[in-house]
C-alpha cells in the first residue's frame, strides 16, 4: 500500500467521467433516442463497478493506477494490433445502437439481464487479475524488478485478464439487445489472439522465469482448450 501520487485522483476520475460521456455517446447516438434502456443497464454494469475498483486502488495499489493509465506502446507489433482492436470495439459498441433504431433484433428481457450479469462476471475476473498482479500495465512491458506471477487465476491461465475481457465482449452485444453486433466477437478474439503470442515473446525474453512459467501453465485463455 502507498500513498497515491499527487494529481492521480483527478486524472482517473477525469478519465472515469470522460469514458462515460464517450462510451454513452456511442451507445445513444446511433440509437438515435435517450431511452435506449439496454444501454444505459449496459453503462451502469460497466462504470459502477469501475468506480469502486478504482477507489480500491487508489487506497491499495496507485502504482497499478499509474501502469494502467501509460497508453503508448513500445512494440511495432503492439501499435498495430491496437489499432485493429480499437475498430472492433468501436463496432462492438456502435452496431448495438444501430440494431436499436432499425429493430434489426428482438432479444428478451430475461437474456439481456442474463448478459449483463456475465459481463459483471467477466469484469470481476478483471479485478482478481489486477489483485493479484500489480504489474498488470496497460501496455507491454517489462519493469524493472518485475517478477513471474503463478498464483490465483495465473494458476490456471496465462493471461487471466484476456479471458475476462472476452467473457465481457462476448456478452456485451447481448447486454445490449443486440444479436447482430455478435458478428463482432471473432474479429475481438482474433486481435487479442495476436496481442497474446507477441506479449508472450515480449515477456519471454524479457522477464526471468517466464518461459519455464509457460510450462508449468499450458492454457492461455481457457482452461482445457488453449
Amino acid at each position: 500500500m502507498g500513498n497515491p501520487p499527487r494529481g492521480l485522483v483527478k486524472s482517473i476520475l477525469l478519465r472515469l467521467i470522460g469514458g462515460f460521456i464517450v462510451i454513452a455517446a456511442l451507445l445513444l447516438i446511433p440509437a438515435g433516442t435517450l431511452w435506449y434502456w439496454q444501454g444505459w443497464l449496459y453503462l451502469g454494469v460497466l462504470f459502477i463497478p469501475m468506480f469502486f475498483v478504482l477507489v480500491f486502488l487508489v487506497r491499495h495499489d496507485p502504482a497499478l493506477l499509474v501502469r494502467r493509465m501509460r497508453l503508448r506502446e513500445k512494440e511495432a507489433e503492439q501499435k498495430r494490433i491496437i489499432t485493429l482492436s480499437t475498430g472492433v470495439f468501436l463496432a462492438c459498441i456502435i452496431l448495438p445502437g444501430l440494431d436499436f433504431r432499425l429493430g434489426w433484433s428482438q432479444v428478451p428481457v430475461w437474456l439481456v439481464l442474463a448478459a449483463d450479469i456475465m459481463v459483471f462476471a467477466g469484469y470481476l475476473i478483471f479485478f482478481i487479475t489486477l489483485r493479484e498482479n500489480s504489474y498488470a500495465s496497460r501496455i507491454i512491458e517489462v519493469e524493472n524488478g518485475q517478477q513471474v506471477i503463478s498464483t490465483g487465476p495465473y494458476a490456471q491461465v496465462r493471461h487471466p485478464m484476456y479471458t475476462g475481457v472476452l467473457l465481457m465482449f462476448l456478452f456485451t452485444p447481448l447486454a445490449l439487445g443486440s444479436y447482430v453486433a455478435l458478428i463482432m466477437f471473432p474479429p475481438l478474439l482474433v486481435t487479442i489472439i495476436l496481442r497474446i503470442h507477441n506479449e508472450e515473446d515480449v515477456l519471454a525474453r524479457d522477464l526471468p522465469g517466464y518461459s519455464e512459467y509457460c510450462t508449468k501453465t499450458r492454457y492461455r485463455l481457457v482452461p482445457g482448450i488453449w
